[in-house]
């Protein structure tokens, strides 16, 4: 008991300890050197030590940092980092709450398009900060699409042949507006003084039309315009399409494009089901869910297996704003759209980013795509795939190159695994709590030990009860359905979430009523009354353990009301097993 207490102990202070550590921190330039002294310090003591060091030591001026410094006695020195060194081993550390680098910060890029206000989406994707380093020069994106025309918002954008497919035609003029308003995503003309911005506006489109006007077109073109972008010097190809049934012909042109070195990335789909739609479900693919303004699931994307990243596709109320052709007229507008069609030109404009940054194998970019993404804590049902698209981040971590240690525990840190808090609040599949459970089903196991034989029954209904297979709920396989894993992955308490996909619990499995029911059922038989047993330990550590970190239970809120429930049930179930395994008449 004591060293389980110790171990949890020491890894809980081992993380706190991480998650502080400021010395893998992103480095900045600076020229100058803060000195904050403390304010109960006089400033004839300052201006003593100003004299003595600054002045004499180093032969340096330090000055107020301006007129509002005063009362908090900034300073400022000239110097790099071995002046700062130096001064953080001097007599000044005890008169100073801080020595540290007085950064240079940059104003981020920002185009002068008039209606880029109005594009939330590129906020949300942080993709200002990726403009710093690269803009897509010399990457070549195909839009396989309904076609793309080029609007006056797309006349500086470069352009490569392309090819239609639905009309055997080199000329992929756009008679819908899908795929113009996808070419915009990723390459619209950008610090033109009108219109919008696009993602990777120097990067070349290359338009391949395989919809018809109606929005249709079939697997062949599809496939066929797949490998002419691969055989044609497309680095990037962009399926904002989808359907269902697998082909095949086309999972053999998505191979051939991958092995070329093509990123293909393709939308989820719009029908709010539980799998992404083909062809993003296939495993070479990128495949991309919707958000809305504040990063939600967009209410018509399609989720769960396929699903790898989450970007912006908009909603009714703020949609995905670009420039492209009105279909009845053929004239050029400035329209909202939303979808999960404008969701993967989001990422196909960063997936180019990231390649004109010099990282160019699908399988690396893909990597930098996921571990660059900022994550969600509760995503059981997979909403989000990695996470939402940074690319910002994605591009930074491209350009310093091969996926190190000191960037693994950046990533780490950054998202909060490193953060004792951050499993107690839910984390990724709720680690410690889950171990807490199971170690503690197996304490009042051991508190029990003189009633209990440890079988193979006891063992199970120890797991069952308290945490399940919890580390398959996290599991997503290519074309698998969820509902498998998330079921093993429960524990009974949890039983009633697997449908409704929520983490509140269901007051009925979360009570003593179910492992009531299993000693009432199997108490008269000699092995399956172990697992009836080790049930209601398992569940009696479940309970307890959720009235401490995760107290939500439908109908009785998250309080004091929903702890009480929960502990009182605990209660019940290590009682109701305790009684059950003194019963002798059946060994």
């Amino acid at each position: 008991m004591k060293k389980i207490l110790l171990l949890g102990l020491f890894i809980i202070g081992l993380g706190f300890a991480l998650a502080n550590f400021k010395g893998l921190a992103v480095e900045g330039e600076f020229n100058s050197i803060i000195l904050d002294f403390r304010e109960d310090v006089p400033m004839v003591e300052i201006n003593h030590q100003i004299q003595n060091i600054i002045n004499n030591k180093y032969a340096r001026q330090a000055n107020l940092n301006s007129f509002f410094s005063i009362d908090d006695h900034v300073y400022i020195v000239p110097g790099k980092q071995a002046l700062l060194d130096a001064l953080k081993r001097s007599p000044l550390v005890k008169d100073t709450e801080y020595i540290e680098p007085n950064y240079e910060y940059h104003v981020l890029e920002v185009p002068n398009d008039p209606e880029y206000r109005k594009q939330w989406n590129f906020r949300n994707i942080n993709v200002e900060s990726a403009w710093d380093q690269t803009k897509g020069a010399g990457i070549t994106v195909a839009v396989i699409d309904t076609g793309v025309s080029q609007v006056p918002d797309l006349k500086l954008t470069n352009f490569v042949e392309g090819y239609d497919f639905v009309n055997d035609r080199k000329n992929a003029k756009d008679d819908h507006g899908h795929g113009t308003h996808v070419a915009g995503i990723i390459a619209q003309s950008t610090n033109n003084g009108y219109g919008v911005a696009g993602i990777a506006h120097l990067a070349k489109i290359m338009p391949l039309k395989v919809l018809s006007a109606d929005g249709g077109g079939t697997v062949a073109d599809i496939a066929e315009a797949i490998k002419f972008a691969a055989d044609n010097g497309a680095e990037v190809i962009n399926l904002s399409l989808g359907g269902g049934g697998a082909s095949h012909l086309l999972e053999e042109a998505i191979a051939y494009a991958y092995n070329k070195g093509v990123v293909i990335v393709a939308a989820a789909g719009n029908e709010n089901l539980n799998a992404a739609a083909y062809p993003a479900r296939y495993p070479k693919v990128i495949g991309v869910t919707a958000t809305d303004l504040e990063d939600a699931k967009a209410p018509y994307s399609n989720y769960g297996a396929g699903v790898d990243l989450a970007a912006p596709g908009g909603t009714e109320t703020n949609k995905i704003l670009q420039n492209t052709i009105n279909p009845n007229t053929g004239e050029s507008v400035f329209v909202g759209f939303q979808g999960t069609s404008m969701a993967a030109p989001h990422v196909a404009g960063v997936a180019a980013l990231i390649k004109a940054s010099g990282v160019n194998e699908p399988g690396e970019i893909l990597d930098l795509l996921k571990t660059s993404a900022r994550k969600e804590k509760d995503d059981v049902l997979n909403y989000f795939g990695a996470g939402h698209l940074d690319a910002g981040a994605a591009v930074n971590l491209a350009i310093q190159g091969e996926l190190s240690f000191r960037d693994f525990f950046r990533w780490l840190r950054d998202n909060g695994y490193l953060n004792p808090i951050f499993w107690f609040d839910g984390g990724a599949v709720a680690l410690l709590p889950k171990l807490g459970m199971v170690i503690g089903s197996y304490l009042l196991a051991w508190f029990l030990r003189s009633y209990l034989p440890f079988t193979f029954a006891l063992n199970s209904g120890l797991i069952f009860g308290s945490s399940g297979l919890f580390f398959l709920q996290g599991l997503y396989i290519f074309d698998l359905p969820q509902w498998p894993f998330r079921l093993l992955g429960s524990s009974l308490p949890e039983l009633g979430n697997v449908v409704m996909g929520t983490t509140n619990l269901n007051p009925i499995f979360a009570s003593v009523l179910i492992p009531f029911a299993l000693i009432a059922l199997l108490l008269g038989h000699k092995t399956l009354k172990w697992f009836a047993i080790g049930t209601c330990l398992g569940v009696a550590a479940c309970l307890g353990i959720s009235a401490m970190v995760h107290p939500a239970v439908w109908g009785l809120g998250d309080g004091a009301i929903a702890r009480g429930f929960l502990g009182i049930n605990a209660f019940c179930c290590l009682g109701l097993g305790y009684l059950a395994s003194k019963t002798r008449a059946f060994l």
